[in-house]
């Protein structure tokens, strides 16, 4: 189920009762023989003084948001003064709500674990483009080589779609998974899980990088392979974390702030990074191109491409594990040094979106 959050500022009306009383109060001169200046007055001379700049609006920026990050809200508030108004929902939600609204946009910003289809929504003419933030300089290679030629979404981080995680009272180190391709192995039948490509945002960029990698027909034949060996499918990552936990499977492939949370919390389970590399979710920020509230809209990118919220994200945020997009911030110390994350070609993951989770819902069994 969606959750919104509407966070509106009671200051609006107290701020109009005070306009309309100072108003009430405003300049006036005296008056004049026809062609003379008017008279120098105190009152006058007030009028000539520069007002002061208008309020921003009270009115707040609605930002529809993966289910991660809500402390973004009073971070954003606090530092820029708009007000925000969070939605939030899993991957298929938001994109659903999204497509449902096309005619008419309810949102100004939104910000998904979901590169393919926020580049999507660009080809099709839904994003403001050609924009550049004003600190895009300050950005990773790795996160201006993923900026789209019509500048429509910017990477603020990207995180392991999924790693290989295993519950250690069931299997050795020995006998662990190393590779993608162990999860075909009999000595995994029916005992590994992974989130549903079609309802998890990050779940997407992880088969797609196969396709992507192998081509349409390497990808369904590694899929069928691992499908036909008995993997199980949930619709989302916590859902395969509650799975493995509780000795319904003994191998996942799993988002990797929710791997790391598990170790955190002392489960019995090891983390594998593949050498041949993780496939990346990429989380992006576009803005709605018909928006009514672009200076905040802009405000909004620019802040979470800033160091400074990067930084705060990794330290105190819910989804805290991920390689951030801004020079100058460092990961979690805990996240391994070898990983290494791999990414579909956005394009070709958009253009082949729906086409490759119609094939897994067929495939797959949940």
């Amino acid at each position: 189920m969606l959750r919104i959050k509407n966070k509106t500022a009671s200051m609006g009306a107290i701020a109009l009762s005070l306009t309309l009383l100072f108003t009430g109060c405003g300049s006036k001169t005296e008056p004049t023989a026809a062609g003379s200046a008017p008279a120098a007055t105190k009152e006058s001379t007030a009028a000539a003084t520069p007002t002061p700049a208008p309020a921003k609006s009270t009115e707040p920026l609605t930002v529809y948001l993966n289910d991660f990050d809500e402390i973004i809200g009073p971070m954003f508030e606090k530092a820029s003064g708009y007000k925000l108004n969070i939605v939030s929902g899993n991957g298929a939600e938001i994109m659903s709500r999204i497509e449902a609204e096309k005619g008419n946009p309810h949102w100004d910003v939104v910000w998904m674990d979901a590169m393919p289809s926020i580049h999507q929504l660009g080809k099709n003419g839904q994003l403001l483009e050609g924009w550049s933030p004003k600190n895009v300089d300050g950005l990773t290679d790795f996160a201006k080589k993923l900026i789209p030629a019509n500048k429509s979404y910017y990477a603020t981080g990207a995180h392991a779609a999924s790693v290989l995680i295993y519950n250690t009272k069931a299997i050795d180190a020995a006998k662990a998974p190393k590779t993608w391709s162990d999860l075909s192995k009999p000595e995994f039948k029916n005992i590994v899980g992974m989130a549903d490509p079609a309802v998890a945002a990050p779940a997407y960029p992880f088969v797609a990088w196969f396709f992507n990698n192998q081509g349409m027909d390497g990808g369904k034949k590694y899929f069928d392979s691992v499908l036909a060996n008995g993997v199980k499918v949930y619709p989302k990552n916590p859902n395969v974390s509650t799975a493995l936990t509780g000795g319904e499977i003994k191998v996942a492939a799993l988002q990797e702030s929710n791997a790391y949370i598990m170790k955190n919390k002392k489960e019995p389970v090891e983390i594998v990074w593949p050498e041949e590399g993780a496939p990346a979710s990429v989380r992006v920020a576009a803005i709605q191109k018909q928006t009514k509230k672009m200076d905040a809209a802009k405000a909004f990118v620019e802040f979470i491409l800033d160091p400074k919220t990067q930084q705060e994200l990794i330290d105190k945020g819910e989804e805290s594990y991920f390689e951030p997009s801004a020079k100058g911030v460092t990961a979690k110390k805990d996240r391994a040094a070898n990983a290494k994350l791999v990414v579909a070609d956005p394009e070709w993951a958009a253009s082949h979106e729906a086409e490759i989770k119609t094939w897994f819902a067929d495939k797959a069994v949940k």
